[in-house]
């Protein structure tokens, strides 16, 4: 791909933005950035990348759009503003983050999406990969963009990627070698509108892909598993309810990989060390990308009993007086949430609340059984789930304003031996800049508490 002296322009200055203009640059570019903030409020960016950029269009879009050869989207634009309508009209080119890294980069692309699971997923795959000493890349929506290593590939680098619907409705000839969708359930409805395109943007991960690759998929999820019917290339399942004729599933406590008929124990479901039904399925997955690579099972069995999760997924950070306390705030939607909330033991005092993606509480507040004795909700939704909570004859309910009195309120109604978890159902764009600091906080909130 060619882009000396192009003019390109990059939309959205969040965290794919800045390596994208980098990568950019060095290709020798003419780069126009754009976002809807203004610069004072991307003054800390601007330092970074602002000697990098031909010129720059902010607190606004861009009216003329016939000068640039290329438009680069960041995931968080949604793709039917209408300055990117009038640059379709105009024939001008536009890409997302993921597909202009994947013209730059060698190697093999693993793409992992998925309503939840998807960041655990990539994270052990990447160190199944690594283990195998193979030169690996964890890159995408987990946090390193893609685009940021793009460069640095070799024939004979894995990129294991974690891959969003956002960054799916961008792609054209994005190609990986294995893909996997890990389950797909009602999520991101603000931005996609209907469950339908929601499900068409997760399958384009693998419309590129042919008879040489392979699609990994989730045999116990309706969704997923009619996706089988849309795909190309060669299909293999994973489950943990079902014993499959071919793929990687669960019997008899044993992680079991099958093929032409000769079944084949990775390692006993108790070994893996990362807890909880959803995790499960995540190695199941994790495993199915080792053994269609070729890794050795020792390989694979090491991994899954040595990883040991990572941070904002349900996560274990302590116990004081006796009140254990876990932070998965990467539980952004209903469906995630339920699965924090099945793989803990109780009693939980349960913090939940944020953004509203349109996503509805039914069966959030039903799979609280009588495991949940309390509820504290904060953010745009906390009175969405407290009436969704009423009517199914849940009462002790706390609305807060912040995490801090969240917190605060969660330990005056647990006692020793209870779990105060964070497991919002929402995202966390109301009050937070993202998860990741929403979870941060809560953690402070916690040690703040403690020392009081």
């Amino acid at each position: 791909m060619k882009l000396k002296n192009k003019m390109v322009l990059v939309v959205g200055m969040a965290a794919s933005g800045i390596p994208t203009v980098k990568t950019l640059s060095k290709l020798g570019a003419k780069i126009t950035i754009n976002d809807i903030k203004t610069k004072e409020k991307l003054s800390d960016i601007l330092e970074e990348i602002g000697g990098l950029c031909h010129d720059m269009i902010l607190g606004s879009h861009p009216k003329e759009m016939s000068i640039y050869d290329l438009i680069v989207l960041s995931p968080g634009v949604p793709t039917d503003l209408p300055f990117l309508k009038k640059a379709r009209n105009e024939g001008v080119h536009i890409i997302g983050e993921l597909e202009l890294a994947f013209r730059l980069s060698k190697g093999k692309y693993m793409a992992i999406t998925g309503t939840n699971g998807k960041t655990t997923t990539t994270a052990l795959t990447g160190e199944i990969f690594k283990n195998a000493k193979c030169e690996t890349f964890v890159v995408g929506n987990i946090g390193l963009a893609a685009i940021s290593k793009a460069l640095d590939t070799t024939d004979d680098t894995i990129l294991v990627t974690e891959v969003s619907s956002f960054q799916l409705e961008t792609i054209e000839e994005f190609r990986p070698k294995i893909s996997a969708i890990l389950n797909i359930t009602p999520d991101h409805l603000n931005r996609h509108k209907t469950m339908e395109n929601y499900i068409d943007a997760k399958a384009k991960i693998f419309m590129n892909q042919s008879e040489d690759d392979i699609l990994i998929l989730n045999y116990d999820n309706e969704i997923t598993r009619s996706l089988a019917n849309r795909a190309k290339c060669r299909v293999m399942f994973f489950s943990r309810k079902e014993i499959l004729d071919e793929g990687v599933y669960l019997k008899d406590n044993n992680i079991i990989a099958r093929s032409n008929n000769n079944e084949e124990i990775i390692c006993k479901a108790d070994d893996i060390y990362i807890a909880g039904k959803h995790n499960l399925e995540n190695a199941l997955a994790a495993a199915a990308f080792g053994i269609n690579s070729g890794i050795n099972k020792e390989v694979i069995k090491y991994t899954l009993r040595s990883f040991k999760g990572i941070e904002h997924r349900t996560e274990f950070f302590g116990e004081f007086d006796g009140i254990k306390y876990y932070n998965d705030s990467k539980g952004t939607n209903p469906d995630a949430s339920i699965k924090a909330v099945e793989g803990l033991e109780g009693p939980l005092v349960l913090i939940a609340g944020g953004m509203d993606k349109g996503s509805s509480f039914d069966e959030f507040v039903k799979a609280f059984d009588d495991k949940v004795k309390a509820l504290i909700l904060l953010g745009e939704t906390k009175n969405i789930i407290k009436e969704t909570a009423e009517k199914y004859g849940f009462k002790n309910v706390f609305i807060v304003d912040d995490m801090q009195q969240a917190v605060k309120r969660a330990y005056d109604n647990a006692e020793k031996g209870d779990t105060i978890l964070l497991s919002p159902a929402c995202a966390s764009w109301d009050m937070y800049k993202s998860f990741e600091v929403r979870g941060r906080h809560f953690k402070d909130c916690v040690l703040k508490l403690r020392r009081v």
